[in-house]
């Protein structure tokens, strides 16, 4: 079937998300398994992806729980080393579409005013033709108006548009409006289904 745009998720496809290592790092695995039980911290990072403020959501969130307080205020102070690192291959599938005349489309739940930080650190997040951040549409996967401003926008028929996500929820959401889709659980998965879908060669894919 054919494919006029490529859509990534960006955690955990493009940046690795694993806050749980970071704080494992940062306060040791038995304070971090302490510190998730007590704090929603999920929750908190839903809100700012939803459109929440950044920085003031963390301090809300630091001021609830304040014997967490420092450990909260890290995801404001060091928002680039908790999300990060980037994932190379995946980075080389976008630069491989693209130099294929590909058009590549970012769906992203990211918060507004995190999303600057990281792109600052990671060049790649500015290099996709349209941009779909849910901080800043006020909307947030798998909801599906978040799918359908997508189409709207890019005027691209859904069968048309390819979407790699890591969350089984948010593939779903995109397959019922009739998107192509890819649970992405490697780099390698994903450039298989690129390559089987005749969009890079084997070696556009390594």
């Amino acid at each position: 079937m054919q494919i006029d745009a490529v859509i990534f998720d960006i955690g955990n496809v493009l940046i690795e998300w694993r806050p749980e290592r970071f704080f494992d790092v940062h306060i040791g695995p038995a304070e971090r398994k302490a510190f998730f039980a007590e704090v929603p911290f999920h929750a908190m990072m839903d809100r700012i992806d939803a459109g929440a403020p950044f920085a003031e959501s963390v301090e809300d969130m630091a001021l609830a729980h304040p014997r967490w307080g420092d450990a909260i205020r890290m995801v404001r102070d060091n928002w680039t080393d908790l999300a990060q690192p980037a994932i190379p291959r995946s980075v080389r599938l976008l630069s491989a579409l693209r130099g294929r005349g590909m058009p590549v489309f970012a769906l992203s739940n990211f918060g507004a005013q995190n999303f600057p930080l990281s792109c600052a650190t990671f060049s790649f997040l500015d290099t996709f033709d349209r941009r779909y951040i849910s901080g800043e549409m006020g909307l947030i996967k798998p909801d599906p108006a978040i799918y359908a401003a997508v189409e709207a926008d890019c005027g691209i028929p859904p069968e048309r548009l390819l979407f790699t996500d890591d969350r089984t929820d948010n593939i779903a959401a995109a397959s019922v409006r009739g998107w192509q889709t890819h649970l992405f659980d490697s780099a390698g998965g994903f450039a298989q289904c690129l390559v089987d879908a005749g969009l890079l060669s084997q070696k556009e894919a390594t």
